[in-house]
């Protein structure tokens, strides 16, 4: 199997590239590439691949700039550090996506699909994506008046943390927190009242008084009482992260959208 990986941070292609070769060990990676020019030179100098995993953010743009300049026939898996609301604008001829950090398990359930979706095509030719669709999923990505990311202080240093890299946001001891998907967690100055008004309510959730949540920060979700859920989030040792009794109805409704 050829694959290509479409990936411009050094770090992410590396695990993705280790992950693609542990779960198909047979799979030939074509090349990595870490621009929508390089991309679109590639596709119009070489044979399509059998599958391509695809970032959305790129070096010098988004991917779905790439459908505007050339004819991308292969199955891909997008990747991505935003959350299902976006993705599925866009999951137009792809196999599947996976969000950032990724797994192995997700990766080997997405590579799974595709090999379901090419033993039912013996010959697969996904059309090209519906560019009013990718346009429509651009805008929900770049919705506008949220933040974009956070400035925290590290020392005497200053460093700004994308929102994208944000898995959720949380008060204790009268301080407010932000959570990293790295694991790391920072002192900002904004409340949570706040904070509710300044991020995108599709990508975050505010469960609590004490805690506003990405979807990709959830591990699991456990029925606590016949109307409290309990979750248990990456990269934390609180036991007792309970969603608002009055919040329980709004927040299945946002896991569904």
């Amino acid at each position: 199997m050829k694959i290509l990986v479409i990936e411009d941070e050094k770090a992410a292609a590396k695990r993705l590239i280790s992950l693609i070769q542990q779960e198909i060990p047979t799979a030939a990676i074509v090349a990595q590439i870490d621009s929508v020019k390089k991309s679109v030179a590639w596709f119009q100098e070489n044979a399509s691949p059998d599958l391509v995993f695809m970032d959305i953010q790129l070096a010098d743009g988004l991917s779905f700039e790439i459908f505007e300049h050339t004819k991308v026939s292969a199955p891909i898996i997008f990747t991505t550090a935003y959350d299902q609301y976006a993705i599925q604008a866009f999951k137009v001829n792809s196999i599947d996506y996976l969000l950032k950090p990724i797994d192995a398990e997700e990766l080997a359930s997405a590579v799974k699909k595709y090999q379901s979706y090419h033993q039912a095509h013996s010959a697969p030719k996904p059309e090209q994506p519906d560019l009013s669709q990718l346009q429509q999923a651009l805008q929900m990505l770049q919705a506008p008046g949220y933040k974009n990311r956070f400035v925290v202080k590290i020392g005497e240093h200053i460093k700004a943390i994308p929102t994208e890299d944000v898995l959720y946001f949380f008060s204790q001891e009268k301080m407010t927190y932000l959570q990293t998907q790295a694991g790391k967690h920072f002192i900002i100055d904004y409340p949570l009242d706040q904070l509710e008004e300044v991020v995108n309510p599709a990508a975050f959730f505010r469960i609590s008084r004490k805690y506003i949540v990405r979807l990709s920060a959830i591990d699991d979700i456990i029925t606590y009482s016949s109307s409290r859920l309990k979750l248990k989030l990456k990269h934390s040792d609180d036991s007792d992260v309970l969603v608002s009794r009055d919040r329980v109805t709004d927040f299945k409704q946002w896991l569904d959208q």
